[in-house]
């Protein structure tokens, strides 16, 4: 290997290696400020009602309602609009649309969370107000609008998943006499139900950890919702509300309340990529499968078969 390769190979490996290292310290730190209070405090007056840190109180169980209402309100609403846009432009868009919505789309996950927070203020809000009723900063406000944030996710790794099923799948159904939608419907779904399935996943962390606009549209009260019209404070936005001036063990809460939101974005991770993982042994096309699954077979079939022929042989020599 000449040198300049040995350098950009050193680099890179410098490179993986430090930012492991990163995330590892922002762990360690996140654990380190925040687990002493939990242990202390005990995990019934971590996860009660009553969230009154000069007095003690250091209940996130109201943040941790609103953020699985503000969550669930966005899969309600991204999830079927992502999966029918998803199922468009794998299957029934042509080419050249395909090619140039995609890019569009993906172009939706680079708009900072605060422009759509500021849309909501000017247009969502108002409308839930006058024909909904209620104050407008709401959990309603907040679905709608991490609904729209997540559909680039939930958009593109769905086509992705969709687009990895075999076309012998396809061509197959199609030979057998079933029509365009039943092909989609009964084979290219369910062989793509584990990359589906990881893209929900991975919208719902995002909408857990989404937080500016959120801030901006869910009106951010400490209580139980009882109405989609109600305000809620999700764990993300109370971090973000109260950081600035917390202080003891005020703060040492909001980094508890951190470690909850990582353990929840971790097991949302590792379940979409053991999802994302079967969807792409299925995706192995089915010679290469099963090859795979014969191979040791023919071979023990092909040694069986060999030692005949060569006693054959011996016997046909001897005889003669």
């Amino acid at each position: 290997m000449r040198l300049p390769d040995k350098v950009v190979e050193r680099g890179l490996m410098v490179l993986a290696f430090s930012s492991i290292s990163i995330l590892v310290l922002i762990t360690l730190f996140i654990f380190r400020e925040g687990a002493p209070l939990m242990a202390r405090a005990g995990l019934g007056n971590f996860f009660s009602t009553e969230w009154r840190p000069g007095e003690g109180h250091f209940g996130i169980a109201l943040m941790v309602v609103g953020s699985a209402v503000v969550t669930g309100g966005a899969l309600l609403l991204g999830v079927p609009f992502g999966l029918a846009c998803a199922i468009v432009l794998a299957e029934m868009a042509p080419r050249r649309a395909r090619m140039l919505l995609k890019p569009v789309i993906e172009i939706l996950a680079g708009i900072p969370s605060v422009v759509y927070g500021f849309m909501g203020i000017v247009v969502l809000l108002p409308w839930i107000r006058i024909h909904l009723g209620g104050p407008g900063a709401s959990a309603l406000a907040g679905s709608i609008i991490l609904g729209i944030m997540v559909l680039p996710t939930i958009i593109g790794i769905s086509i992705d998943a969709l687009q990895a099923v075999p076309n012998s799948y396809r061509e197959g159904s199609l030979a057998m006499g079933a029509t365009r939608w039943q092909t989609i419907r009964r084979v290219v779904l369910p062989a793509a139900r584990s990359g589906l399935v990881a893209a929900i996943i991975l919208g719902m962390g995002r909408a857990v950890g989404e937080t500016m606009a959120v801030i901006m549209v869910a009106g951010n009260s400490v209580q139980m919702p009882h109405s989609p019209l109600d305000p809620v404070r999700t764990l993300t936005a109370n971090i973000a509300l109260e950081m600035g001036y917390a202080a003891g063990d005020h703060q040492a809460a909001l980094f508890a309340t951190g470690i909850v939101l990582f353990a929840i974005i971790m097991a949302l991770n590792t379940v979409a990529n053991l999802a994302r993982g079967r969807q792409v042994k299925r995706a192995l096309p089915p010679a290469v499968a099963t090859a795979a699954a014969t191979g040791p077979a023919l071979a023990g079939e092909r040694g069986r078969t060999d030692e005949p022929e060569s006693g054959a042989s011996g016997v046909t020599g001897t005889q003669a």
